[in-house]
């Protein structure tokens, strides 16, 4: 629990102590000349998403029976995300818990809900990644093959073609295997997928499916606003800009909200891209720190507001 936290501070400290005083200056720099109107439109492109996350959860209680206020809804999705700053993976617990509290919806109904919620994340994930992986394959060709664009295409096949058959082949032999952990994890993918199936089977099928991908536009939307505050990130091609949410994306796994990652992996992303070390630096930063100013804020109003609303609401 608290080595994230650590992990994330040590990276803090590398990072800055491989800095001479001149890269310091150049970072100090680009956060005075930054043009922060494309921040706090990016940060209204958050809280889009946040209300966004908030009405799509609807449509999962819904057929079991319950219709929550969108206001709690909101709140509690936003008190997740700041509980997970600090324990990764306890907003969701505090979320179910809370809506329980507030709108008297069974905790493990609420979970269940959130879960399902979780497994259309990580396809939407899956899929941006393999955008991702597509576009970029040229430039780690380039790099790892020193050719002009064959090795290239043979590389694309192989990601996308056979790869994807080799796992499949594997999953399928797996199946049958008797060993009680690869049960376990056959039985959880089967689980996921039984996940996505419910998904197209509920009422508002078309409506869920609207918000989730509005959801992911958003999230997409915020790094790509932000590369308008600095000169050096204007004119990044799409291929650094999807490149660069993920890897942005997948440091949030590493430590709690991308302490100290985040930073890092955005910037090494966009150096990728020709992009000079300190601006890129200080995007990876100027666009952590607005992200997580925005979690704290919201979270905490969340906290201090949402007993004050249901009491006032009774």
């Amino acid at each position: 629990m608290i080595l994230p936290i650590l992990l994330g501070v040590f990276l803090i400290w590398y990072s800055w102590s491989q800095l001479t005083s001149n890269d310091i200056l150049s970072i100090k720099n680009s956060f005075k000349t930054a043009n922060y109107w494309w921040v706090v439109l990016s940060l209204v492109c958050g809280v889009l998403s946040h209300v966004s996350r908030a009405y799509r959860w609807q449509f999962l209680l819904e057929p079991l029976g319950y219709k929550p206020k969108l206001a709690n809804s909101v709140m509690t999705v936003l008190m997740a995300y700041l509980l997970n700053l600090f324990v990764p993976r306890s907003g969701e617990f505090a979320r179910a818990a809370s809506i329980k509290k507030y709108e008297n919806i069974p905790f493990e109904k609420a979970f269940g809900t959130i879960v399902a919620e979780r497994v259309t994340d990580v396809i939407m994930l899956l899929i941006i990644m393999g955008i991702a992986f597509y576009l970029q394959t040229d430039l780690l060709s380039s790099y790892i093959f020193k050719d002009d664009g064959q090795s290239s295409f043979y590389s694309k096949i192989i990601i996308f073609v056979v790869l994807p058959i080799i796992g499949f082949a594997t999953f399928k032999s797996l199946q049958k295997s008797s060993n009680p952990i690869i049960h376990k994890l056959i039985e959880f993918i089967n689980g996921l997928l039984d996940g996505v199936k419910s998904i197209f089977s509920m009422k508002k099928k078309w409506k869920f499916l609207f918000h989730t991908l509005f959801i992911w536009a958003m999230y997409l939307l915020m790094f790509y606003v932000v590369t308008f505050a600095l000169p050096e990130t204007t004119n990044l091609p799409f291929g650094a800009i999807i490149v660069g949410f993920v890897v942005g994306g997948l440091s949030m796994a590493l430590t709690n909200g991308g302490l100290g990652s985040y930073p890092i992996f955005v910037a090494s992303a966009l150096i990728l891209y020709k992009v000079d070390e300190n601006p890129a630096r200080a995007f990876g930063w100027i666009m952590w720190t607005a992200q997580t100013i925005m979690v704290i804020l919201f979270g905490g109003l969340s906290f201090l507001l949402i007993p004050i609303y249901n009491k006032y609401k009774k």
